[in-house]
């Protein structure tokens, strides 16, 4: 047997093998999905029905909990049999999933299962998140906000991790800051082409680089640890951002400048250039992405392109300067503060105040 035969057949073999793991673990997720809705159906069918009534609240959940485990049963703590009553309660449109998967009749009235005109199809969600992300969907305080996080986790691919990091950094909130409420799904499910206002961000939450006082490290160290951390960062920069280019160095008579971070979107079929400043935004970064960006539009633009735009990310900035120093200019160009740190309750609501 040849070297050449023999390595594609132990190839086809492992990539089967991994290929048939994904469908069992994927199985398995979706199974337990079900299985956690549908014992949060029947807590919640007893308590409709006013048996034992003594039992309600705390108390059953605590007796059912201890029963169950004097069972042999695991995974039935307290706190797990309400997160499964709240499971069914928030996601009853998973009725007929269960019904089919387990071949029982469950009986729900129509308009409790009618799920939010903004939320993906269920089948996608139960096949694709796992029940650890619902549980954290099931944080978010209303259905709009819900939705926001399921689109993203679904076009993202999003590990548990990543969709607990863009709830602790307030994604939704920070997004919509400047789009309307089905505008915050809309441009982030792919319904329709985004515009370019409607994917920067501002404030970016930047936590994950680890930095030490924005006084103790340089622009340089900015960007090295962003490129460190250039998956995390690519969450918080949204979808569509594809890295290209750091310190791209452009020519003028013998005189070089450098842009930061190159990136291409797309979603927008544009460059998008970003500028790292450490201190306070100036009228002089403005100037200078715009000569980036018509460099770019002149020397580096393809068929198909957009014009790129430009993204000016400082610790600082004065909202007056940024609207006259940007203004009428024919590029695209944002200015958004960066944030070393996850923003408290307050400070999240002086931001939302400015942006309102």
């Amino acid at each position: 047997m040849s070297n050449l035969n023999f390595e594609s057949l132990t190839h086809k073999i492992a990539e089967a093998h991994y290929f048939f793991q994904k469908q069992v673990v994927r199985q398995v997720n979706t199974t337990l999905s079900l299985r956690n809705w549908l014992l949060g159906y029947y807590l919640v069918e007893y308590e409709q029905q006013g048996a034992d009534r003594a039992s309600y609240g705390e108390k059953l959940y605590r007796s059912v909990s201890k029963s169950l485990r004097e069972k042999g049963l695991v995974g039935m703590s307290f706190t797990n049999l309400h997160l499964f009553k709240q499971f069914y309660l928030t996601y009853p449109q998973i009725v007929q999933a269960v019904s089919e998967q387990f071949k029982i009749r469950i009986t729900i009235s129509k308009k409790d299962v009618q799920p939010s005109s903004l939320s993906p199809d269920i089948e996608t969600l139960l096949s694709k998140l796992t029940f650890s992300h619902f549980i954290e969907l099931l944080k978010a305080d209303s259905a709009l906000k819900r939705a926001f996080y399921e689109v993203e986790c679904l076009k993202n691919n999003w590990s548990v991790r990543d969709l607990q990091r863009a709830m602790d950094s307030l994604l939704y909130e920070r997004t919509g800051l400047s789009l309307d409420k089905k505008e915050i799904v809309e441009a982030h499910g792919g319904a329709t082409i985004p515009s370019p206002a409607q994917l920067v961000r501002d404030p970016y939450i930047l936590e994950f680089l680890e930095l030490p006082e924005l006084t103790q490290f340089s622009e340089v160290k900015l960007e090295t640890s962003i490129i460190n951390n250039l998956q995390t960062f690519l969450i918080e920069a949204g979808r569509g951002f594809c890295f290209e280019a750091r310190q791209k160095r452009i020519t003028f008579d013998n005189t070089h400048y450098k842009i930061d971070l190159v990136f291409y979107h797309r979603i927008l079929k544009c460059h998008v250039l970003i500028d790292l400043k450490i201190g306070e935004f100036t009228h002089a970064d403005a100037g200078q992405m715009n000569v980036y960006l018509n460099y770019y539009k002149e020397e580096e633009m393809t068929e198909g392109d957009n014009p790129p735009i430009g993204i000016i990310l400082c610790s600082t900035k004065n909202d007056t300067l940024v609207r006259y120093a940007t203004g009428n200019l024919p590029q695209q160009i944002f200015v958004s503060k960066y944030l070393i740190n996850l923003p408290n309750e307050e400070e999240i609501k002086k931001i939302i105040a400015k942006h309102s």
